[in-house]
């Protein structure tokens, strides 16, 4: 379901997924790619590569610190390395690739998830003829308030193109995510519930 604001109106969204453009990225990005995976794996076949030692971005601090300015992470080809930091970790290595009868822009995948705290950190996606098409990763941060381990800033690069994409930034925005909020009943993810939000 979708909110319009310039019709105040509720309807249902058309169905959507997989190597569909994700809104608010110029078509740099798919809907199955937010968060380095999202959504039904159906199209591609799974397999375990095993686990190795990478470098991947770990403890993120400072590039998600509330204090950081767009122009000068923001860097052009790729964001300021300044702001970065990467650890050598376990991750397990996983494969996907796409099964006969099936389209999407990426024909094989390898996602590697973190040992620790077992989430996706880093993302190689290939295209038809087996070359590297893009290359994404998140850096993850501890949430002490919180006691978890949070998504922070993400970068998903376009190797053909030379551009890419920064996500889940929200320094320079009014007011940035509600984490935990709680208190929160079936009622407020109903229709009506979209509608009166007005969001």
């Amino acid at each position: 379901w979708l909110y319009e604001p310039g019709t105040r109106r509720v309807r249902q969204a058309p169905e959507f997924g997989f190597d569909q453009p994700l809104e608010g990225t110029f078509g740099a990005m798919t809907i199955d790619e937010d968060g380095l995976f999202n959504g039904s794996p159906e199209r591609y076949n799974w397999k375990l590569i095993g686990k190795k030692e990478i470098f991947v971005p770990a403890n993120a601090y400072k590039v998600n610190a509330a204090n950081v300015k767009y122009d000068a992470l923001l860097t052009p080809n790729h964001a300021n390395p300044d702001f970065m930091r990467y650890e050598q970790r376990r991750v397990w290595a996983i494969e996907a690739t796409l099964k006969p009868g099936f389209r999407h822009v990426y024909a094989k995948r390898v996602i590697y998830v973190d040992e620790d705290f077992w989430n996706m950190v880093v993302s190689d996606y290939y295209d038809g003829r087996g070359d590297v098409y893009k290359h994404s990763f998140i850096n993850w941060f501890y949430a002490y308030d919180l006691k978890s381990t949070e998504i922070g800033a993400s970068f998903y690069h376009d190797l053909t193109s030379g551009r890419y994409v920064a996500y889940q930034l929200f320094q320079q925005m009014p007011v940035g995510p509600v984490l935990n909020k709680g208190g929160l009943s079936e009622k407020n993810f109903t229709t009506a519930e979209l509608g009166a939000s007005g969001s």
